[in-house]
């Protein structure tokens, strides 16, 4: 067996763009669906958990997560880190251990922007993002990759120095942007909004939502932690990344469905649906989209499978 490969951030950042990868999900999208399994451990201050996928005959991954909010207060650790490990799926051989830490932040972006680009209303001009942590950057990038006439980005944060250290950010990278203490207001004025927060209360209400916004949840990944109220999801056309993903256990779709503001019926399709044709997405420049962003580790896969090729490594 070859010496296994160990590919980290740096390397992988200096392989993958927003464009590449997003095409990449797309393209793995219309193959048949990628076979998936999580095992979850812990509790929500220190939780363990593993994703699995087997894309029959082609390849197989597993990603090792850690959670520990708390890192974010140290200032010197993420959130969440992880390692990815990608498996030749004809004969079992192991290809390559990744940096799952740095995959979680591409694939997840690039993820929304996959959405954004099928959903979103033509022309979109103002993005708002509604938590300022590290994901965030990410996420902005990918949807103005996905959309360029994004120009204008603007920055919701509870802790206004954060918000602030991301606008510096941005600025930095000559992105137009301004962070905001009147979460309301900017709702009420987006185009695009993509929320990355560990909220347990809906930040995002329906009735400050303008006709023909787009909607991106990333941040609920828990029953209990929610970012849109049930008037946002009443409003909007419902869709998810990946539907066994979504109703396994994510508040943003099953709180909803609990109060009654939705069906399960409601939540029209997924990335699989929407890039297969099987189901239509925005029907009208006036209709409100809603997405959940629940990832899975099919997505992980995707993403490990296109930097294994780029690299030429093979068994």
């Amino acid at each position: 067996m070859k010496t296994l490969r160990f590919i980290g951030a740096e390397e992988i950042r200096g392989i993958l763009t927003f464009p590449l990868l997003i095409a990449a999900l797309e393209a793995g999208h219309r193959r048949p669906k990628i076979e998936i399994q999580d095992a979850l451990l812990g509790s929500e201050s220190e939780r363990y958990f593993v994703r699995h996928a087997v894309d029959s005959g082609r390849y197989m991954a597993s990603k090792l997560v850690t959670s520990f909010p708390a890192n974010r207060s140290a200032g010197w650790l993420p959130a969440v880190q992880a390692i990815c490990v990608l498996f030749d799926g004809s004969n079992g051989q192991p290809l390559a251990i990744l940096d799952g830490t740095e995959i979680t932040y591409w694939r997840t972006a690039a993820d929304s922007a996959l959405a954004a680009k099928i959903l979103a209303p033509a022309g979109p001009a103002t993005l708002l993002v509604v938590g300022a942590g590290e994901m965030s950057i990410h996420l902005i990038r990918a949807h103005r990759a996905a959309r360029p006439s994004l120009r204008r980005v603007l920055v919701w944060n509870r802790s206004k120095k954060r918000a602030a250290q991301l606008v510096t950010r941005l600025l930095d990278e000559g992105i137009e942007s301004e962070w905001t203490e009147d979460l309301a207001a900017a709702t009420r004025v987006a185009d695009v909004i993509t929320t990355c927060t560990r909220s347990h209360q809906p930040l995002v209400l329906g009735a400050n939502l303008k006709s023909g916004t787009h909607l991106d949840l990333v941040g609920g990944y828990t029953p209990d932690t929610r970012e849109a109220d049930d008037e946002a999801a009443r409003r909007s056309l419902v869709f998810v990344d990946r539907r066994e993903s979504a109703f396994d256990g994510v508040g943003d779709i099953l709180q909803p469905i609990a109060s009654g503001a939705i069906r399960e019926s409601d939540v029209l399709g997924d990335l699989y649906d929407l890039v297969g044709g099987r189901v239509a997405g925005r029907r009208a420049e006036s209709d409100i989209t809603f997405y959940k962003n629940a990832g899975g580790a099919h997505l992980d896969l995707m993403t490990a499978e296109l930097i294994v090729q780029k690299l030429g490594i093979t068994t």
